[in-house]
Protein backbone atom coordinates (compact mmCIF):
# COMPACT_ATOMS: atom_id res chain seq x y z
CA UNK A 1 0.00 0.00 0.00
CA UNK A 2 1.48 3.50 -0.72
CA UNK A 3 -0.20 6.40 0.67
CA UNK A 4 0.38 9.85 -0.65
CA UNK A 5 -0.49 13.72 0.76
CA UNK A 6 -0.37 15.95 -2.48
CA UNK A 7 -1.30 19.58 -2.95
CA UNK A 8 -4.72 19.24 -4.48
CA UNK A 9 -5.27 20.75 -8.47
CA UNK A 10 -5.18 17.52 -10.26
CA UNK A 11 -8.20 17.53 -12.70
CA UNK A 12 -11.09 16.36 -10.84
CA UNK A 13 -9.63 17.46 -7.56
CA UNK A 14 -12.42 20.01 -6.46
CA UNK A 15 -15.02 17.90 -7.84
CA UNK A 16 -13.84 15.22 -5.84
CA UNK A 17 -13.65 17.01 -3.01
CA UNK A 18 -17.44 18.07 -3.22
CA UNK A 19 -18.61 14.59 -4.19
CA UNK A 20 -16.67 13.08 -1.13
CA UNK A 21 -17.99 15.33 1.34
CA UNK A 22 -21.56 15.27 0.48
CA UNK A 23 -22.17 11.58 -0.33
CA UNK A 24 -20.36 10.29 3.04
CA UNK A 25 -21.70 12.76 5.53
CA UNK A 26 -25.45 11.99 3.77
CA UNK A 27 -24.93 8.00 4.23
CA UNK A 28 -23.31 8.23 7.71
CA UNK A 29 -24.91 10.88 9.38
CA UNK A 30 -28.47 11.76 7.24
CA UNK A 31 -27.03 15.49 6.58
CA UNK A 32 -29.26 17.21 4.16
CA UNK A 33 -28.49 18.80 0.81
CA UNK A 34 -27.75 22.11 2.37
CA UNK A 35 -24.20 20.31 3.57
CA UNK A 36 -23.23 19.85 0.06
CA UNK A 37 -24.47 23.11 -1.07
CA UNK A 38 -22.01 24.40 1.46
CA UNK A 39 -19.31 22.21 0.76
CA UNK A 40 -19.56 23.69 -3.00
CA UNK A 41 -19.61 26.89 -1.87
CA UNK A 42 -16.33 26.43 0.06
CA UNK A 43 -14.29 25.02 -2.81
CA UNK A 44 -15.74 27.29 -5.33
CA UNK A 45 -14.69 29.98 -3.02
CA UNK A 46 -11.15 28.39 -2.81
CA UNK A 47 -10.64 27.56 -6.53
CA UNK A 48 -11.37 31.37 -7.79
CA UNK A 49 -9.82 33.01 -4.71
CA UNK A 50 -6.97 32.13 -3.11
CA UNK A 51 -3.32 33.02 -2.37
CA UNK A 52 -1.04 30.57 -2.88
CA UNK A 53 1.46 32.15 -0.13
CA UNK A 54 -0.96 31.63 2.78
CA UNK A 55 -3.67 29.35 1.82
CA UNK A 56 -3.33 25.73 0.09
CA UNK A 57 -5.32 22.36 -0.03
CA UNK A 58 -4.51 18.61 -0.17
CA UNK A 59 -5.60 15.45 -1.17
CA UNK A 60 -4.58 12.31 0.59
CA UNK A 61 -3.86 9.36 -1.62
CA UNK A 62 -4.01 5.45 -1.18
CA UNK A 63 -2.51 3.65 -4.26
CA UNK A 64 -3.31 6.32 -6.49
CA UNK A 65 -6.65 6.42 -5.43
CA UNK A 66 -7.77 9.94 -3.99
CA UNK A 67 -8.94 9.34 -0.08
CA UNK A 68 -9.12 12.50 2.12
CA UNK A 69 -8.82 16.34 2.14
CA UNK A 70 -8.13 19.15 3.82
CA UNK A 71 -7.95 22.52 2.87
CA UNK A 72 -6.47 25.87 5.13
CA UNK A 73 -7.38 29.28 4.20
CA UNK A 74 -7.35 33.11 5.38
CA UNK A 75 -9.07 33.08 8.87
CA UNK A 76 -10.92 36.03 10.12
CA UNK A 77 -8.14 38.30 10.49
CA UNK A 78 -4.48 38.52 9.07
CA UNK A 79 -3.24 35.88 11.55
CA UNK A 80 -5.37 33.74 11.52
CA UNK A 81 -5.59 30.40 9.38
CA UNK A 82 -8.61 28.35 9.04
CA UNK A 83 -8.48 24.71 8.49
CA UNK A 84 -11.68 23.34 6.83
CA UNK A 85 -12.89 20.54 4.69
CA UNK A 86 -10.80 17.52 6.52
CA UNK A 87 -12.04 14.41 5.46
CA UNK A 88 -11.30 10.25 5.01
CA UNK A 89 -12.95 8.21 2.94
CA UNK A 90 -14.28 4.86 4.98
CA UNK A 91 -12.34 2.67 3.30
CA UNK A 92 -9.42 4.39 3.73
CA UNK A 93 -9.73 4.72 7.91
CA UNK A 94 -7.44 3.55 10.51
CA UNK A 95 -4.27 4.62 8.22
CA UNK A 96 -3.40 7.82 10.01
CA UNK A 97 -4.27 9.83 6.84
CA UNK A 98 -6.53 11.96 9.08
CA UNK A 99 -3.37 13.27 11.43
CA UNK A 100 -1.25 13.13 8.71
CA UNK A 101 -3.50 15.88 6.76
CA UNK A 102 -3.89 17.78 9.88
CA UNK A 103 -0.37 17.77 10.39
CA UNK A 104 0.34 18.78 6.74
CA UNK A 105 -1.86 22.13 7.22
CA UNK A 106 0.08 22.84 10.35
CA UNK A 107 2.69 23.07 9.04
CA UNK A 108 1.99 24.86 6.28
CA UNK A 109 0.30 27.58 8.39
CA UNK A 110 3.15 27.79 10.68
CA UNK A 111 5.55 28.24 7.36
CA UNK A 112 3.22 30.94 6.04
CA UNK A 113 3.62 33.17 8.96
CA UNK A 114 -0.11 32.45 10.66
CA UNK A 115 -0.23 32.81 14.77
CA UNK A 116 -3.25 30.95 14.83
CA UNK A 117 -5.61 28.66 13.22
CA UNK A 118 -9.60 28.18 13.77
CA UNK A 119 -11.71 25.06 12.96
CA UNK A 120 -15.25 24.72 12.91
CA UNK A 121 -16.55 20.87 12.95
CA UNK A 122 -19.98 19.37 14.72
CA UNK A 123 -20.39 17.14 17.47
CA UNK A 124 -20.46 13.80 15.55
CA UNK A 125 -17.28 13.45 14.29
CA UNK A 126 -15.04 12.62 17.33
CA UNK A 127 -12.12 10.93 15.17
CA UNK A 128 -11.94 14.16 13.82
CA UNK A 129 -12.23 15.77 17.28
CA UNK A 130 -9.67 13.75 18.86
CA UNK A 131 -6.88 14.27 16.24
CA UNK A 132 -7.58 18.05 16.60
CA UNK A 133 -7.35 17.79 20.80
CA UNK A 134 -4.16 15.78 20.01
CA UNK A 135 -2.33 18.24 18.34
CA UNK A 136 -3.43 21.01 20.90
CA UNK A 137 -6.93 22.69 19.58
CA UNK A 138 -9.22 23.67 22.46
CA UNK A 139 -12.76 24.52 22.25
CA UNK A 140 -13.74 28.33 22.30
CA UNK A 141 -17.06 28.05 21.53
CA UNK A 142 -20.55 25.35 20.38
CA UNK A 143 -23.61 26.17 19.32
CA UNK A 144 -26.92 24.16 18.50
CA UNK A 145 -27.84 24.22 15.09
CA UNK A 146 -30.26 22.66 12.49
CA UNK A 147 -28.51 23.50 9.11
CA UNK A 148 -28.46 20.15 7.53
CA UNK A 149 -31.81 18.24 8.82
CA UNK A 150 -30.26 17.12 12.45
CA UNK A 151 -30.12 18.96 15.29
CA UNK A 152 -26.38 19.50 15.29
CA UNK A 153 -23.72 21.41 17.92
CA UNK A 154 -21.39 23.01 15.91
CA UNK A 155 -17.59 23.43 17.78
CA UNK A 156 -15.16 26.20 17.14
CA UNK A 157 -11.76 25.11 18.36
CA UNK A 158 -8.71 27.29 18.52
CA UNK A 159 -5.05 26.39 18.61
CA UNK A 160 -1.79 28.85 18.83
CA UNK A 161 0.87 28.09 16.27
Amino acid sequence: MTKLIRKLGKPGDLGWVVQSHAEIYAQEYGWAAQYETLIAQIVAQYATDHDDERECAWIAEVDGERAGSIFCVRGPDETTAQLRLLLVTPAARGLKLGAELVDTCLEFARSAGYKRMVLWTNDPLVAARHIYLSRGFRLTGSEVHELWGDRLTGQTYELDL
